[in-house]
């Protein structure tokens, strides 16, 4: 039976979507938890080498098939490796060496809002009007208040690692709009456990050419519980709840999920490595929310009046 069959009642979608959330909500902690025994590059090269190779054998199990078949499909595999595994998550590894986990939740959390901008630059049914343009000034001033050193305490190392953050949710959000118009039958388990594969090797080849060794590798009981957690629950079970909550609910109810992150990776950072963040960053999530609320308010009162409807 597939995944998506058990998301047949509102109740396990909610349900799905708190655990989506929290799964890749504390992987923001988990990351800056592993960073302190791996170099950076390398950590997140393992953990998609391995993931990537479980998700493409479900796949090869669940799916109608798992290669691709073509120049569209094998381009599509391609940029959603190169910008959405390989560059999003080597920028956001780099990133979290300087700042916490809980920061870097609330920057990439702009991806949605810079989605949208994307998407309007490059896509020819997509249009941003001064509504919308309004909701990304928004947006970008949320990102704006969390790096300002002298509001939010950060020194020139922390900034430096928000602007890496930032890269990375320009790198995903880039790479999501490329893959619109590539996007074919090629079922979405397979998609992302190709580019998972590609975007690991990628990284790994990125993490010898700047240096980094295995050799610098400390493997203790929490290296290897911040690998397992991250390779098998946020990378394996959140992509698979995410590859099912994509098909019940649809990208712009799931582009929700972003938002609960940053409230997850803030309670994790808290209570397991006794982090909080400045009221400044959460000033700064609410700005980057209050974006994203103006850029997608039609979809969104599309989706309640739909569920009113159904109710």
């Amino acid at each position: 039976m597939k995944l998506r069959n058990f998301l047949s009642t509102p109740e396990a979608i909610v349900a799905a979507f708190l655990l989506l959330a929290t799964l890749w909500g504390t992987s923001f902690v988990a990351i800056e938890a592993g960073l302190h025994y791996f170099p950076p590059l390398l950590f997140a090269g393992v953990r998609y080498a391995v993931a990537g190779a479980v998700v493409l054998g479900y796949a090869a199990v669940a799916a109608d098939r798992w290669t691709p078949r073509g120049r569209d499909e094998w381009l599509g595999v391609a940029v959603a490796g190169t910008f959405v595994i390989a560059a999003y998550h080597g920028l956001l590894y780099l990133g979290e060496v300087r700042i916490s986990g809980a920061v870097a939740a609330v920057v990439v959390s702009l991806s949605p809002v810079l989605t949208a901008v994307f998407a309007a630059a490059l896509l020819p049914n997509e249009r941003l009007g001064p509504v919308e343009i309004g909701g990304f000034a928004l947006g970008v001033l949320g990102v704006a208040v969390v790096a300002d050193p002298a509001a939010a305490g950060l020194g020139s190392a922390a900034v430096v690692g928000v602007g890496l953050a930032l890269a990375g949710a320009v790198a995903f959000s880039l790479g999501a709009v490329l893959l619109r118009p590539l996007r074919t039958d090629l079922p979405i388990a397979a998609l992302q456990g190709w580019a998972m594969v590609i975007g690991a090797g990628q990284l790994l080849v990125a993490a010898a050419a700047i240096g980094e060794s295995p050799a610098a590798v400390v493997w203790n009981q929490t290296s290897i519980a911040s690998l397992a957690y991250l390779t098998l629950l946020s990378g394996v079970v959140a992509f698979l709840l995410y590859f099912a909550l994509l098909d019940a609910v649809g990208p712009s109810q799931l582009h929700l999920v972003g938002y609960a992150e940053p409230v997850v990776a803030t309670v994790g950072s808290w209570l397991l490595l006794g982090h909080l963040v400045d009221a400044s960053a959460l000033v700064g999530f609410v700005a980057i929310l209050a974006g994203f609320l103006v850029l997608e308010r039609r979809e969104i009162a599309d989706y309640v009046d739909a569920d009113r409807l159904t109710g």
